[in-house]
């Protein structure tokens, strides 16, 4: 797989994704979490792209967190281009429902300017991270900037987020227990446009 880095991160990262086990361990410091990328048709992008949605497991139609994603092939690695969606609680449940995915078009996103993501391999695993630390977002009235990490297996995926103050360089908001541990529990890499092999 390691000769097609485009294709490899693809089929891994599209699935539906659960925190579960970690939860039951532990809940007094992780909520059960699930987390889906569900691959869109090559051409919204005319390319790879995905839409991805992160919500409490006990209220699955209320995410917390939506977004597309563009993948760009850069040789050794790939950029992730981050995208908003308008209005993102009228696609609620598209990680889950092929129906609400397939309303998402290109006009209703809007780019998220300094927040992509770098994907690469290290070792037997793929590994991301936010390109810099000029990808700001405003929580608990400061100025942050985001600093996200990934590992990803075939079937795994942990990641931890934090938001630092663009003055101090502390943490602001974020976990402070560790990486969230997510488990694959349905593979969507059927979905992956076949065309995707030959980039």
């Amino acid at each position: 797989m390691k000769d097609n880095l485009m294709l490899t991160l693809s089929q891994w990262i599209a699935g539906d994704f659960s925190n579960q086990k970690q939860s039951f361990a532990d809940p007094a410091n992780y909520a059960h979490i699930r987390l889906f990328f569900r691959p869109l048709p090559w051409d919204f992008f005319s390319g790879i792209g995905f839409y991805s949605e992160q919500v409490y497991d006990h209220d699955l139609w209320t995410p917390y967190r939506q977004g597309v994603h563009r993948f760009v092939d850069r040789g050794d690695r790939i950029y992730i281009e981050n995208y908003a969606l308008k209005d993102r609680i009228v696609y609620a449940g598209a990680g889950r429902d092929l129906n609400i995915l397939k309303t998402i078009t290109p006009d209703r996103i809007e780019r998220r300017y300094n927040c992509s993501m770098v994907f690469q391999w290290e070792g037997n695993l793929l590994r991301g991270g936010v390109e810099g630390n000029c990808c700001l977002i405003e929580k608990q009235g400061k100025q942050t900037y985001l600093v996200s990490n990934v590992e990803l297996t075939e079937t795994t995926f942990v990641t931890i987020d934090r938001g630092m103050d663009v003055n101090t360089h502390e943490q602001v908001w974020g976990s402070t227990a560790g990486p969230l541990k997510f488990e694959k529990r349905t593979s969507y890499a059927a979905e992956v446009p076949c065309i995707a092999v030959d980039s």
